[in-house]
């Protein structure tokens, strides 16, 4: 196998690992839009990293988090709904990147690249990045995994209970942040909410327990790289579309397959 598969599996896997769990509050909470803005977001991370010339993982997991502070800041205020809001400043961040990018005329870039992934061109330091991201994001879901989960079931009653809900939904929004930041590569800024939601969906189908949702979720889109890395590889399709689409596959294969529980 060449080595640039290599690199592109473990890539995968290690990015589909962390975003099974993370995939599940998505599903639970009904955040999807909210992980389209952060990614939609990201592309002005591209643009400040461009122009001051400075690491693109730090630039784009600085404005994620940026992004994010700020939509928890107005989501406060309720003068807008929250579609609303989340709807501004996702299409206003892609579309102010998107303008930037295009006035810096001494760098030439691929677009694609980050609108739908380079899964193919990870290199050893994406690597690293990919995995320090999934260990600390892991860390913390691990150590907050039962108050995050409290504070989903019934926010009213985990505040009752004494748990800081306003902290843990701002640090549920960071670790989008990391998340995005490192999956960027993978399936670039239009796709990566796709693998937060598909196969944590799907493993909502065939699990009984929020634990084993978050591990089937993990599974799943780990399998869901194999086969997209296999299906890119012998068709010359584009690798991360190609995860995508196998992720759709198995959703399909399983809501059909598996009964409607009752």
């Amino acid at each position: 196998m060449p080595d640039f598969m290599i690199y592109a599996l473990l890539g995968g896997l290690g990015v589909a690992a962390i975003s099974g769990p993370l995939g599940c509050f998505v599903v639970w909470r009904r955040m999807a839009y909210f992980g389209d803005t952060l990614a939609h977001s990201a592309l002005m991370g591209i643009a400040l990293g461009l122009l001051l010339d400075i690491n693109m993982n730090i630039a784009i997991a600085t404005v994620c988090i940026f992004i994010a502070l700020a939509l928890v800041i107005l989501l406060k205020q309720r003068q807008l709904a929250s579609d609303t809001l989340l709807g501004i400043l996702a299409h206003a961040s892609l579309s102010i990147g998107l303008v930037v990018v295009s006035f810096i005329d001494d760098v030439r870039i691929d677009l694609t690249a980050y609108l739908f992934g380079d899964l193919l061109a990870i290199t050893p330091l994406d690597l690293a990045w990919i995995y320090g991201g999934a260990i600390l994001v892991g860390s913390l879901l691990a150590l907050l995994w039962r108050s995050l989960l409290m504070m989903t079931i019934h926010e009213e009653l985990a505040k009752v209970e004494g748990l800081p809900v306003d902290k843990l939904r701002l640090v549920l929004m960071l670790l989008f942040s990391i998340v995005i930041a490192v999956a960027m590569k993978i399936v670039g800024v239009l796709l990566i909410t796709a693998m937060l939601i598909i196969p944590a969906a799907t493993a909502r189908r065939i699990s009984n327990t929020p634990e084993m949702m978050a591990l089937n979720a993990s599974i799943l889109g780990m399998l869901s790289v194999v086969f997209g890395l296999t299906l890119s590889y012998f068709t010359d399709t584009p690798a991360g579309p190609s995860v995508v689409v196998s992720a759709f596959a198995l959703f399909i294969c399983i809501y059909i397959i598996r009964p409607q529980k009752t």
